[in-house]
């Protein structure tokens, strides 16, 4: 069982959607399903009851009882770290004191334990074949765990005893394991062991001048076993030799560089720091070249992932320049002065080249030709033979898959291009216009790559027009670079930033080809569209639009018969005569009685007066005389 890329593995799924609490969660889930798989949990609705220790037998019987101390451990360094977390995310908390401060060293405490059974059950369990790696990776594991316990504790000589011996081993593990496998190893010491030893260091008040192999070589406990068998099998491993400095065939040390040169400028390096990180850049740099001129037909993944070699010493160098600044800074030097001027260029250097590995990674992963050719997809061949003996056929990639792997070709360039951009805030780049003149040669280079990934990608969605524009685009912004481009190098080497004459003038032609082609594409395009519309007008009787609105245009409206013009004259019907014919059949209020009346030729007002006097009264009051 790989006890380091189990570890890693988990807790970079975990952070990188959630904290630690959630990871936490996560393994109080997988705690539960792993013990109701070894019959370890307790059932439903029954009290809780003590689990049996696991013994040295368990664990040679079943390697998962592995799989459960480390999700134990994991799960107490995850609750520690999580309440650390909330306390460093309240801005007006002061440093973690009483209480909280104890319970995590508690929880740090109860995962150095179980890491520590974890070691002690696997050292009677002989009876494995790689009992020596898995017992090495168990007790890395217990030394990190311990260390992070003297930390929290504010032990730093416990610390940095813990720490160094848990360098050695990962680094021994890094080494062993090779390029490939040794990712888990290289990712942990870098992102954890290392920058926990400098920070212990400086809380001992060590010089900060003191390299990492320097202070685990005076901090490492020389009377442990596993540190013994270690240096045992490899003596050099905390030399300046292997890692930091060029050996030769017969075995003596080089001189480390003493100056580094930039343009036309060379100055002198006198921080022992830099001078290691360079001498490992360069070692690095062969065993790239050597690897990838032998494996010339690896998966792109596993060619790309050859770049991480180079790129953590690289790392390594900023890392030390930025801090040998610092230092200078803090003294008080001016910019002024001799040895700041000579790390600024050396600053400038070191990042240039640490952005060249990083877009030469890059262009490895963007395919054959800087990603120009678009390749097919080798991972739809079928892995096992049929069963006639018949080779089977390989399944076209589908266009949405395919734009899925232009739109991944598109993110590198955009990365290619920040990191170029990055190039012009280094110190003395803006000054040197030939320098920047170079630069935009580049830049124009990948720009015209990541409009060609576009295009294509326009192209499988039928938008012809789209693609020729961009297509165009392409090719302008390829003939800086085909006229420009620096001379092809005599010996292969890596991809990096630079960019030959052949690659240039490969790509330029390649674009002159897909314009032209694309041009009588779109112009076919075009007279079938035309076709197309006179067919229609023809079909519809040349009835202009206006008069067509209640039609609904299904393949299109034609934009050229909108209106007849010039206009002719015609007829059109303008206000139509409205009649009115319930008129005579309508009766109003009153209008009967006067009809009647007038039929019977009395008027109104007599024979009101008449009905009147009949009903009317004498006097005023209605009494007569």
């Amino acid at each position: 069982m790989d006890i380091t890329k189990f570890i890693v593995s988990r807790r970079n799924e975990a952070l990188l959607v959630g904290d630690y609490g959630s990871y936490r969660r996560q393994l109080s889930r997988r705690l539960l399903t792993v013990n109701q798989r070894l019959g370890r949990a307790s059932p439903k609705g029954r009290k809780y009851a003590p689990k049996i220790p696991i013994s040295a037998d368990d664990v040679a019987s079943n390697s998962e009882f592995i799989a459960l101390l480390l999700l134990t451990a994991e799960r107490a360094w995850a609750h520690a770290l999580h309440m650390k977390s909330m306390h460093s995310a309240d801005s007006s908390a002061k440093d973690i004191t009483g209480s909280t401060r104890t319970h995590i060293i508690s929880r740090l405490r109860k995962a150095q334990q179980t890491a520590a059974h974890l070691v002690e059950v696997l050292q009677l369990s002989t009876d494995k074949q790689d009992i020596s790696h898995i017992l090495l990776e168990a007790r890395a594991y217990y030394c990190m765990l311990l260390g992070s316990s003297c930390f929290e504790s504010q032990k730093w000589e416990n610390c940095l005893k813990a720490y160094s011996e848990a360098h050695l081993l990962y680094k021994w593990l890094a080494k062993s394991r090779g390029a490939t496998q040794g990712d888990p190893f290289s990712e942990l010491l870098s992102s954890t062991v290392d920058p926990i030893i400098r920070y212990a260091a400086y809380q001992l008040r060590l010089p900060r001048t003191l390299s990492i192999t320097a202070i685990v070589s005076r901090y490492l406990p020389s009377d442990d076993n596993y540190v013994q068998e270690v240096l045992k099998q490899d003596p050099y491993l905390l030399k300046e030799g292997p890692s930091t400095t060029k050996r030769s065939s017969d075995g003596d040390n080089k001189d480390l560089p003493k100056t580094i040169s930039w343009r036309s400028r060379t100055v002198n390096i006198e921080d022992a720091n830099i001078a290691q990180a360079l001498a490992a850049v360069s070692i690095a740099e062969q065993k790239l070249t050597s690897l990838l001129s032998t494996s010339s037909e690896q998966p792109v993944k596993e060619r790309a992932g050859a770049y991480d070699e180079v790129l953590l010493p690289s790392q390594d160098a900023v890392n030390a320049t930025k801090t040998a600044i610092d230092e200078l800074t803090a003294d008080g030097v001016a910019q002024g002065d001799k040895r700041m001027q000579g790390l600024q260029i050396t600053r400038t250097a070191v990042n240039y080249a640490l952005v060249g590995w990083r877009v030469g990674r890059n262009r490895v992963l963007c395919g054959i030709g800087d990603g120009a050719h678009l390749d097919p997809d080798l991972s739809r061949k079928p892995k096992k033979p049929r069963e006639d003996g018949v080779p089977a056929p390989v399944s076209s990639e589908s266009k949405g898959k395919t734009v899925a792997r232009l739109r991944e070709r598109v993110a590198l360039y955009d990365t290619i291009l920040q990191s170029l951009d990055s190039v012009k805030e280094l110190p003395g780049v803006s000054a040197d216009q030939v320098f920047l003149e170079e630069l935009g040669t580049k830049r124009s280079y990948f720009a015209s790559l990541r409009c060609l990934a576009i295009a294509r990608a326009h192209n499988i969605s039928g938008n012809l027009r789209n693609a020729l524009a961009l297509y165009a685009r392409a090719l302008n912004l390829s003939s800086d670079p085909a006229s420009q481009a620096t001379s092809d190098a005599t010996t292969e080497k890596p991809l990096n930033i630079e960019v030959t004459k052949t690659q240039a003038k490969s790509l330029h032609h390649l674009l002159e080809g897909l314009v032209a082609q694309h041009r009588a594409l779109v112009e076919i395009d075009n007279l079938n569209a035309d076709a197309a519309r006179s067919e229609k007008s023809a079909a519809s009787g040349s009835i202009p639009m206006i008069e067509r609105l209640d039609e609904y245009p299904a393949h299109g409206a034609d934009l050229s018969n909108l209106v007849v013009y010039p206009p002719r004259l015609r007829p059109i019907p303008v206000k139509p005569i409205f009649l009115d014919v319930a008129w005579t059949y309508i009766d109003y209020p009153g209008r009967a009685k006067k009809e009647q009346e007038i039929a019977n030729g009395t008027p109104l007002v007599a024979v009101e007066s008449i009905e009147g006097k009949k009903d009317g009264r004498k006097g005023w009051f209605g009494f007569g005389r």
